[in-house]
């Protein structure tokens, strides 16, 4: 099994869905252990809890550079020997060495069809204010692969649906999220989980073979 940690900055919504679907057996290849907040007090801490997840708080502004940010996340993941990373409404961006040292092993999800409406300071319901403002007739969500740039990394899976003449902000963040990213989500962290299970399948044999 995959070992899955799951970065959060507020209530958890996605981290919810992932749980759900690790019960279920749509997720199969990987199990929750741990779970990385940005900020203290956030309902997502609350749902690890209630799993008897391990949660630990690591806040950006703590250190003096993004290097010891790295460093102390690095840290944390390898004592949980994490395979990878899933960043289910995380606001901080990684700094180059946890990138470097997970490459194509975390991943993001997005409220909305990359590259419409994303980059730094585009998140939450300001995505969705955005599409409403800009007339779009389709939004939906992404999940990618996380890179040193908000929203840049390569795309794994995208789902559209219309935006209706009546949507608001708030309705259309909640449909884009019932529908596009609990769906996409987990179908993104199996795939990942699957291909890391069998790359350390090889790992394995090759090693065993020596």
């Amino acid at each position: 099994m995959v070992n899955i940690a799951v970065f959060v900055s507020g209530s958890g919504t996605n981290l919810e869905a992932i749980l759900k679907a690790c019960e279920s057996g749509d997720i199969s290849s990987g199990r929750v252990m741990l779970v990385v907040s940005s900020r203290d007090g956030v309902f997502a801490l609350e749902r690890a809890q209630e799993r008897g997840i391990d949660a630990k708080v690591v806040s950006r502004k703590s250190f003096s550079s993004p290097e010891k940010y790295g460093e102390e996340l690095n840290r944390i993941l390898d004592e949980y020997k994490i395979d990878m990373a899933v960043l289910a409404g995380f606001l901080s961006l990684l700094p180059r060495n946890i990138i470097e040292k997970y490459d194509r092993r975390i991943i993001n999800i997005h409220p909305s069809l990359i590259p419409a409406f994303c980059g730094q300071g585009c998140y939450g319901l300001k995505v969705h204010e955005a599409a409403i403002e800009r007339g779009v007739k389709i939004s939906g969500a992404t999940v990618h692969y996380a890179n040193e740039v908000y929203d840049e990394g390569e795309i794994i899976s995208q789902k559209a649906i219309e935006v209706l003449p009546t949507d608001t902000p708030e309705s259309l963040q909640r449909r884009i999220m019932q529908e596009c990213e609990r769906v996409i989500l987990s179908e993104a962290v199996e795939i990942v989980a699957k291909r890391i299970s069998e790359e350390k399948s090889k790992n394995s044999g090759f090693l065993k073979s020596l």
